[in-house]
């Protein structure tokens, strides 16, 4: 086994003197030096319970022989930073938090590390760290939420609250059945128990090898999730021993492997940005062309909110990630390492399914095509995203008229005052990387319009993002972005668009020459943050069609 840390801790006295003042011991400091990166705070309901997670770690890395050591890093809630100017913090938290942890790693020389999040940019910010560091790495997630009371046909979620925002507006509910859904639409802490962002990169994780089966759904209450921290401690010390690091178990075949899984459940629309900025930090080589592929070719054989009414909950219980990796074994590489020390074909070889009306056959499926698509044309020519998992098969093709907003505040604005009608498509621009900053999620307004009841009569396209819990018809991540001169910085007002998802096209029916002549008056606008962090990414982040990840490798 190779320890970085024997020299640089067990053969210096001053090292060991600093360890010694705060009580390890001769006997701690001759053992392997494990980190435990630990994004609990009392902000994110996903890391509430990541204090219990990281002592059952702790216990299992000191059972197995080495000597935990714990640090924090940062970790934002997309859900408290939704609809405001937090949200523009997001996104690029994500490069900030594989920064953080690859200085404390690094800087202590740490042998192995455990890494504790859950939600939507912490998992991948992590996943980015492990891959670029390279060393022996386990992710642990803290698990999802249970589903709240029963509410428009299903149990419900914090989406439920902007949904139910927009039918109260509309006389659809009253005042108390709003509070009441409130009080009881998050019952207990976890990452939100939809198939959104956070719990899609969870699974995602799993998918990857860089979980222990069944971490990335098992619930956060539950007592087999303290049972898989302990056993994920004992994991990574054993991959440590073995000398498997990140990059044996994060690369192309295992990053091919879990790209098919996001087809298979209907994965979060994020994971375009993320899966190529963890192959970035890799250097394994996915793009967003290897989504279009896996679009047409994995039939979609998982369905959890918002695809359908079972929560992540129920999809655990009907057998989760193994089960469906099992379902797509024929097309998958199941000779791909994992941080259990075993293959992926080893994992899964038991796996079953317990739920046919969650996970199905390949042959079988609910969408013989994966639940993602990504779009082309006139409106996009690098790329844009949809989620047709989670679309009505009706609004899959839609045709209306442009009505232009250059944020998200002012499209609510407009959908608050009743000026969205029946036919239009709202596009959101200057929301992405670098012109939002931070490429913001629309979330919010498309549940406001569902729950207006124009979710089915409209359509939404931004250069911005979405959750994973949209509905209705809509097209995010739109690139070249606004702010980048981008087509879709040329719509005006009453512009047709066609959203043609079966034939993957995004069009504005407008001339090129017209779409040129508009481009030659465009202004860039000014920056709207000149300092701080945001000013940083705003500057150096790639485009939504890259990960909008920022690059760091001097070739």
């Amino acid at each position: 086994m190779l320890w970085r840390s024997k020299d640089v801790i067990t053969n210096n006295a001053t090292r060991r003197a600093l360890l010694k003042s705060m009580g390890y011991t001769d006997y701690d400091l001759k053992r392997p030096l494990v980190g435990i990166a630990n994004s609990w705070n009392t902000f994110v309901p996903g890391h509430f319970n990541l204090r219990q997670i990281a002592a059952a770690v702790s216990t299992g890395i000191s059972q197995a022989g080495g000597t935990p050591m714990e640090f924090g890093f940062i970790a934002g809630c997309d859900g408290l930073a939704n609809g405001h100017p937090g949200m523009h913090y997001i996104l690029p938290s994500r490069d900030m938090i594989a920064n953080d942890i690859e200085m404390m790693v690094n800087a202590h020389c740490l042998d192995a590390v455990a890494l504790l999040g859950s939600c939507d940019k912490i998992v991948p910010g992590m996943l980015m760290a492990a891959a670029r560091m390279d060393i022996p790495s386990i992710i642990v997630p803290g698990g999802c939420m249970e589903g709240g009371m029963y509410f428009d046909g299903r149990s419900s979620d914090i989406t439920s609250l902007a949904e139910a925002q927009g039918m109260l507006k509309a006389g659809k509910i009253t005042e108390e059945e709003f509070a009441e859904l409130e009080d009881n639409a998050a019952p207990g802490c976890g990452s939100c128990s939809f198939l959104g962002t956070a719990n899609s990169m969870c699974c995602i994780a799993e998918a990857l090898g860089m979980t222990l089966p069944g971490a990335g759904t098992a619930p956060a209450t539950s007592a087999l999730r303290l049972r898989l921290a302990q056993d994920s401690g004992r994991a990574v010390m054993n991959i440590a021993e073995k000398e498997i690091t990140a990059r044996n178990i994060i690369n192309k075949i295992s990053l091919e492997n879990a790209l098919k899984v996001g087809m298979a459940i209907g994965a979060s629309t994020n994971l375009a940005l993320h899966l190529p900025a963890v192959a970035y930090e890799a250097e394994a080589g996915i793009s967003v062309e290897d989504f279009e592929k896996y679009s047409r070719t994995i039939p979609h054989i998982a369905r959890i909110y918002p695809s359908g009414p079972a929560n992540v909950k129920d999809f655990h219980n009907a057998g989760g990630i193994s089960a469906v990796m099992k379902e797509l074994a024929s097309v998958l590489d199941l000779g791909a390492m994992t941080v259990t020390g075993r293959t992926m074909g080893e994992n899964i070889y038991s796996a079953k399914t317990q739920n046919p009306e969650i996970i199905r056959t390949m042959q079988q499926p609910f969408g013989r095509e994966g639940g993602l698509a990504i779009l082309r044309g006139n409106l996009a020519p690098d790329t844009a995203i949809s989620k047709p998992a989670a679309i009505e098969p009706s609004m899959r093709k839609f045709k209306g008229k442009a009505r232009v907003f250059n944020s998200e505040e002012t499209a609510m604005e407009a959908v608050g005052n009743g000026v969205i009608k029946e036919g239009d498509v709202i596009v959101i621009r200057y929301e992405g990387p670098k012109g939002g900053p931070g490429m913001r999620e629309m979330a919010r307004i498309s549940k406001f319009i569902y729950g207006l009841g124009l979710a089915l009569k409209t359509a939404l396209v931004t250069d911005g993002r979405f959750s994973g819990t949209n509905n209705g018809c809509f097209v995010g991540h739109v690139s070249p972005e606004a702010a980048e001169g981008g087509p879709i910085a040329a719509v005006n007002d009453g512009d047709e668009i066609t959203i043609d998802i079966p034939e993957r096209k995004l069009t504005l029916h407008v001339s090129e020459d017209e779409i040129k002549k508009r481009m030659q008056q465009w202004e860039k606008p000014e920056p709207k943050f000149k300092s701080g962090y945001l000013a940083i990414y705003s500057r150096l982040a790639e485009s939504a069609s890259k990960g909008a990840v920022i690059k760091h490798r001097i070739k």
